[in-house]
Formats: C-alpha cells, structure tokens, sequence
C-alpha cells in the first residue's frame, strides 16, 4: 500500500533523475535494439501484471505464458498486456506453472503469486532454466528462503527480488550523498515503521467456489481454509497461512532498506513483542501490533507497526529514519530528508519521488498503478537485466532478499514465542531453541513436499 502523488506533478524531480542516472545504479544499457526477452509471469495479479509491464518499458519482451488459477483473471490480463505488449500475438495461458514451464521454457521468470508459493515456483523456475525476478517477502519460512538460495546459487541463474528501495532514484542519491559520505557520523539507532490501516478485518460468509476459480491449486501447499470469497488483492494477506503479516510485507522493504545503505547483513539477535491489539472481531490472525528489535553490534533497528491509531510522524506513516551524532535521515517511498544536529548548517537535502510521466505517459492511463514507485521498478528492472548480461548479482540478490525476508520471518516467530532468537546461517539453526528451529520449516499440505528436506 503506497500512496501516490498528484497527478499534476510528472516532471517534478528531473533532477533527481538525472543525479540518479550519475550514481552507481545507472546510467543504464539501451536494450532497445536487443532481441527479445521471452518472459512468462506466474500469478497475474495486480503487482504481476504491473512488473509485467514496467520490464517491457525498459526492454523488448515476448510473453511467452500467463499462469494463474483464477480464469476471470488470466483472461483479463492476456487482453491487457497482449495491448500493451504484443497486440498481434495471443498469448498462452496456464492453469498450472509447471506446464508453463515445461512448454514455454522462459528466459526470464515474473513471480508475483501470494506469498505461500513464491518457494515452490522460483525453484522450479531456476530448474526449467529461468532468471527470475520473485516478489518479496521470498518465502513464508526460513527453510524456504535457504532452499530458494541453494536453487539460486546450483542454477547459475540471476535472482533479482522485489525490493525495489535498493533502486528508488531518492534514496539512491541519499545514500550516496548522505550516508556514503559520512554526513550522518557514528549510527547506532534505526527507527522503521507502518502505520498504515491495512488489516483487513472483515467476516465474510462461507461461499460456494466459483467454477472459474481453482481453489485447490490456489491453495497448494498451504493449509485449506473454508472457502469465504476470493484472495485476491489483499484478503489473503490477512491470514498467517499465506504470508507473514504486515511485518513480511512492510517492514521487508524498510528493514531491507537500511540494511543497504548501512551494509547490514543477518542480525546477531532478533526480538519482538505485539499481538492483535486495536482490531475489530474478523477472520484474520496477523498481528495488527508489534515492535521489533533487530540487534546488531552497537546498532539497534527498531520496527514499530500499528494497524490502528495515528502515525507517529504524519510525514512518514511508512519509513526508515537513521540516526547519527551529526544528524538523522529520514527516507520513505515518496520523499527522503536530511535533518542535520547543527541548526546552523547550510547543507540542505530534500528529495521526493521521481514521477516519469512525460518520458512514459502511459504510467497515467494505468489502473492502480504506483506512480511513485514505477521509476524505482522500473531502474531494478534495468539492474536485473544488466545483472543477467554481465554475470554478476543483481542489487536485490536473492541473498539479500532471503536476509531480510527471514529477519521478519524471526520477528514473528519471536513474538510468538514471547523471547528473543538468535538464527545461525551456517548451521541453520536457532541458537539453543530446539522449539524455535523447528518453526523455521512449516509444514507442507500434500501432495505438494518442502523444498528443505
């Protein structure tokens, strides 16, 4: 959930852009003579279909499949990216992702299903021999990010995952500008937050499957639960079945964030407290409270989410602020602040959003899009590409994603658990808690079989 700016400002921040393209990001190949891309998108939902289209702005893509259970849907998106894409060429569409697989074999792989599958259809698409850009938050457990890693590294192939802070044109230039340089001195404190009303705390009867819709292929290998109207656009995200919460969601891109610009990798410690709080009764069970510690050696990253209330800083409802000796950087989707301890100092640096509207005015006819988010995607789009070409890590690499996926995975598990936890990388094991090792693999519904076994 990310708000948008007024349409009225496309061009606002060009130099921006320009300061961006001037950064380690860019300036990036032109692909548009290349040949095309033969890209297939599983789970053609609304954040599928829209990194769907952000990559055929930037290069030239064939689209060889559509797959999701949900036959309402996979029509209505063959008919909308068949206009934007490829007007001549029809599209095949699939039920099931491995068949997609194995008739389309895909150079590059969209992800964009719910949470609960993004394990199960990246590793199959590294095995088919695809490149994969895969949704964030990468798995559901830690188990699943482990095995989405080892797939990654066996393949050869580039992982680029959704975390699409690492190549927002604002905090781009913040990072090189403010952190990079030095001008925050010595940090040891990160405060990141949501405030955002995004649990859906709602009671809907027990329905009928409609005949369009494949429950069961939806459902996989997460538990069944009784059929109460269709997951799409936010419902399922309400269950803990399918996701991890609005800490898997939100605090994924803050958290990750600060752990590019500061050089973080996996936490010594992870601790969190919280619970369902300030919700009215409804069917959901994720948290709509919670604090969380992520522990580093003389830093601490404090998460800070409720689904309910008022923002602690209206400016920055959903944010990252990184606090040194010498001042404080506040960055969120839409804009990023320099705040200096010395009042006096001349140095002024504000930064919002980079909106493309005049280079890719089609941004202005799409439903639900980002406006403010679709230059990041589209830069990280570019990253990925650039990474295939060149053989090396994208700036999302699935490592970085499987870390900071599984840092909130811990967050929950030690809200859950009522202690803190202390995860081995190496070993794979929760140091001294046999219970909370256990938690890091779930259990699968057959016939569907964990990746980590």
């Amino acid at each position: 959930m990310h708000h948008s700016p007024s349409r009225r400002n496309f061009i606002r921040n060009s130099s921006a852009l320009l300061a961006f393209s001037a950064l380690n990001q860019g300036p990036w190949k032109t692909w548009a003579s290349a040949p095309a891309r033969r890209v297939a998108l599983i789970g053609t939902g609304w954040y599928g279909k829209s990194d769907l289209l952000r990559l055929a702005q930037v290069a030239p893509i064939e689209v060889v499949g559509l797959c999701d259970p949900d036959r309402n849907m996979l029509t209505a998106a063959e008919e909308l990216i068949r206009g934007r894409v490829q007007p001549n060429k029809k599209i095949p569409v699939y039920g099931d992702y491995r068949k997609l697989l194995a008739e389309t074999k895909p150079e590059i792989t969209l992800i964009g299903t719910p949470d609960h599958w993004h394990a199960l259809t990246a590793i199959d698409s590294l095995r088919a021999g695809s490149h994969l850009y895969l949704q964030k938050p990468i798995s559901v457990d830690v188990m699943e990010g482990e095995a989405i890693l080892a797939a990654a590294r066996a393949s050869g192939k580039t992982v680029q995952v959704g975390l699409q802070r690492r190549s927002t044109p604002h905090l781009v230039e913040a990072k090189e500008k403010i952190v990079d340089a030095g001008l925050l001195g010595k940090i040891h404190h990160v405060e990141m937050c949501c405030y955002y009303h995004m649990r859906n705390n709602s009671n809907p009867p027990l329905q009928q499957v409609p005949e369009f819709f494949d429950y069961e292929m939806w459902t996989g290998p997460a538990p069944m639960r009784p059929y109460d109207g269709l997951p799409h656009r936010g419902w399922w995200r309400a269950f803990m079945e399918y996701s991890n919460g609005i800490t898997g969601d939100m605090c994924v891109h803050m958290f990750d964030a600060v752990r590019w610009m500061l050089g973080l990798g996996w936490p010594k410690k992870v601790s969190a407290s919280g619970g369902i709080y300030g919700s009215s009764p409804g069917k959901s069970n994720i948290a709509d409270t919670q604090t969380a510690v992520f522990e580093y050696e003389g830093l601490n990253c404090v998460w800070q989410m409720r689904s309910w209330g008022t923002p602690v800083d209206p400016e920055y409802p959903w944010a990252f602020k990184i606090y040194g000796e010498k001042g404080t950087l506040a960055g969120s989707v839409g804009k990023c602040d320099f705040i200096p301890v010395d009042r006096n100092a001349t140095f002024k640096f504000h930064r919002e959003a980079v909106i493309e509207g005049e280079k890719y005015p089609e941004d202005l006819k799409e439903k639900d899009i980002e406006l403010n988010v679709a230059s990041a995607t589209r830069a990280h789009m570019q990253n990925f590409l650039q990474a295939i070409d060149d053989k090396k890590r994208p700036v999302a690499d699935i490592e970085e994603g499987h870390i900071s996926t599984a840092s909130c995975i811990l967050a929950n598990m030690s809200m859950k658990l009522g202690r803190p936890l202390i995860y081995d990388p190496f070993k794979k094991i929760v140091a001294g808690d046999p219970e909370a090792t256990a938690m890091l693999k779930r259990g699968y519904r057959g016939p569907w079989e964990h990746p980590w076994n």
